[in-house]
């Protein structure tokens, strides 16, 4: 018996294996007819009948047992003590990111359930034998009793009851089981997961399940439990290494470890894409294929000029990182790209600072081990967790920007002054650095002097803070400070009303104004006469506001006499004495002597007017605080 091998179908010596026909536009039906007849007369031989075309290795390499399987090994194990146990689930559910094998793992399960060996009276089977009549036309797509639905496009419940309900009580034609694969189940509509609910649950004893999804979420969680279910890993870089290898051996290809490892780490994990883009690279020409030509491919830099422009960065170099980022531009680099292996080697980097063991990345040359190492070694933690954040809003800007090298080029400037950058701790201390705000005491009863060794805590700052002090560092933000400074603070019930307004606590700061008359005060101690028309609970609400806004504990207490007069009652009492006294000017007596309906509608004092002109005086100062000015 001959042996028959070509692209897409082999056959080998006493196999039996049926070749698939091939693909053609116009059918000329005596050949298709000499064609099958050729197959059917005598099995295992075959006339000849050209080329089937070139089959991408994605397909021809696709694994036909679970020893063919990369990187699976927990669930093929628990599959072979199942089939060995005679323990086979009654629904399968596979899950994992594209291309770890989900299709391809139901393929095996359904050949395993119905192979019957090169015999015919095999049993179900985790290896199957791939030469008798169900394992080959399960491999080929053919299988009467093997449906393969793809719910992606098939979503509704017409879809579920034509070609599925309507059909499950039927037994096999052939085969021992009757086997559904759907794939990207989760794309199915609520009714369709309804209508599939009770003949999951209770099937048929000739009828198996087998699901595959990429988005196990949004399966419901009545079909999950219903299922056994088996979550496919990410390839690891060493089995995908040997794979790709393997691969690239068979076909004769010539391409560095360098290139394959870069094939890796741009497949993430996924077999089928590794598999996909070792088919791109092969074909880029004769001869070997480099890291440099799968780089232009991918479109990426060098990953030593990425660690070349990290470095640059770092060192605040601006003018070397733009010149740098300008010719891995020219060379093919897409900026987005760019950033994206900035962002990569900044994570790669901080992992390594953590755990050593990070570095030993078989997908990384050695040179770049030892680098990463050693800036690991040199950088700060908070310096590498600053430049992950500006990364990644980085990205996001490129993203958005109508000129994506014009925004990277933005990116790259801020992100030469991260080593410069304050950390928290720093603004921290800035702020207990600067000096205490000087507040002039109000017109009102909020006035009264303070008396010395009251008691102290910790406060936020009052609303006008120094020129100096960074934005943020306002009353909203609470933070500990020395206990002489909170007294310096709170020096006044100004600056305690100050705070609820900055807070915008309006109603309360109404309250305050109009039925609080202030009797004694002190930095975290008020005592007050209530108005006639005051709340019964107006003590506990402003101690409990206050002790939130300062992190103090503030004593606040009510008395029965003795209060100033409220904020609003001595505005008033002071307005009106300013308008007798404007009344009572000769200049304004002679104007509405003139124009008797003339009202007063403002009333400044001279010392107002001189306070204004004073502050107009005074140079401009900028009102956000720049990280990176100089001091």
């Amino acid at each position: 018996m001959t042996a028959f091998r070509g692209p897409g179908c082999r056959l080998a010596s006493g196999a039996g294996r049926i070749p698939q026909v091939p693909h053609i536009a116009t059918v000329d039906l005596r050949r298709a007819s000499h064609y099958l007849g050729a197959v059917s007369t005598k099995r295992g031989e075959m006339s000849e009948t050209g080329d089937t075309g070139y089959q991408v290795l994605a397909r021809k390499y696709r694994p036909q047992t679970f020893a063919d399987m990369v990187g699976q090994d927990a669930m093929v194990r628990t599959l072979k003590n199942a089939f060995a146990a005679d323990r086979i689930a009654q629904a399968f559910m596979m899950t994992g990111i594209r291309g770890t094998g989900k299709t391809t793992t139901a393929r095996i399960i359904a050949k395993g359930m119905n192979c019957i060996g090169a015999d015919g009276e095999g049993d179900p089977t985790t290896d199957p034998c791939g030469a008798c009549e169900h394992c080959v036309a399960i491999a080929e797509g053919r299988h009467v009793d093997v449906l393969e639905m793809d719910a992606a496009s098939n979503t509704g419940i017409d879809d579920i009851r034509s070609q599925v309900l309507d059909s499950v009580a039927y037994a096999p034609s052939s085969a021992r089981y009757k086997v559904y694969i759907i794939d990207e189940v989760h794309m199915l509509s609520k009714s369709a997961f309804n209508a599939l609910l009770k003949t999951l649950e209770e099937p048929p004893a000739h009828v198996k399940f087998i699901f595959a999804t990429t988005e196990i979420r949004k399966v419901p969680v009545t079909v999950l439990s219903r299922c056994q279910r088996f979550d496919l890993r990410r390839i690891e870089p060493e089995d995908m290494l040997a794979m790709l290898r393997r691969i690239a051996d068979a076909e004769c290809g010539e391409i560095t470890d360098d290139a394959l490892a870069l094939l890796v780490r741009a497949s993430e994990g996924s077999a089928r894409d590794a598999q996909s883009l070792l088919d791109q690279a092969l074909s880029q020409g004769v001869g070997e294929t480099d890291a440099d030509a799968v780089r232009a491919m991918l479109g990426l830099a060098d990953r030593g000029r990425v660690l070349d422009l990290f470095d640059m960065i770092l060192k605040g170099d601006a003018a070397g990182a733009l010149t740098e980022l300008s010719a891995q531009y020219a060379d093919g680099a897409d900026p987005m790209a760019i950033l994206r292996d900035l962002a990569e080697v900044c994570h790669w980097v901080s992992v390594t600072k953590i755990t050593p063991e990070a570095a030993d990345d078989p997908t990384v040359p050695p040179d770049e081990r030892d680098r990463g190492r050693a800036m690991a070694e040199a950088i700060g933690m908070p310096i590498l967790a600053r430049m992950w954040q500006m990364l990644l809003k980085s990205l996001e800007e490129v993203g958005q920007a109508p000129n994506a090298m014009m925004a990277a080029e933005m990116a790259i400037i801020r992100l030469t002054h991260v080593a410069d950058l304050p950390t928290p701790g720093d603004l921290v201390r800035k702020l207990k650095d600067s000096p205490p705000p000087t507040h002039p005491g109000g017109p009102g009863g909020g006035g009264q002097g303070v008396p010395q060794g009251g008691p102290v805590g910790y406060a936020a700052p009052p609303p006008s803070a120094p020129a100096g002090t960074p934005p943020g560092a306002g009353p909203v933000a609470a933070l500990k400070v020395a206990p002489e400074e909170a007294l310096a603070r709170f020096a006044t019930f100004d600056h305690v009303l100050d705070l609820i307004s900055a807070n915008r606590e309006v109603t309360l700061l109404i309250e305050l104004e109009n039925t609080l008359r202030l009797a004694k005060y002190a930095p975290g101690r008020i005592e007050f006469e209530p108005t006639p028309d005051a709340a019964p609970d107006l003590a506990q609400r402003l101690g409990q506001r206050l002790q939130t806004m300062t992190g103090n504990r503030w004593a606040v207490s009510v008395v029965s006499e003795g209060g100033a007069p409220t904020v609003a009652e001595a505005r008033d009492s002071e307005k009106r004495a300013l308008e007798e006294a404007a009344m009572e000017h000769p200049m304004v007596q002679a104007v509405l002597e003139t124009f008797p309906k003339a009202r007063i509608t403002e009333i400044r004092t001279p010392d107002q007017i001189q306070a204004e002109a004073a502050v107009e005086a005074l140079p401009e100062v900028e009102d956000e605080w720049d990280p990176f000015e100089e001091d």
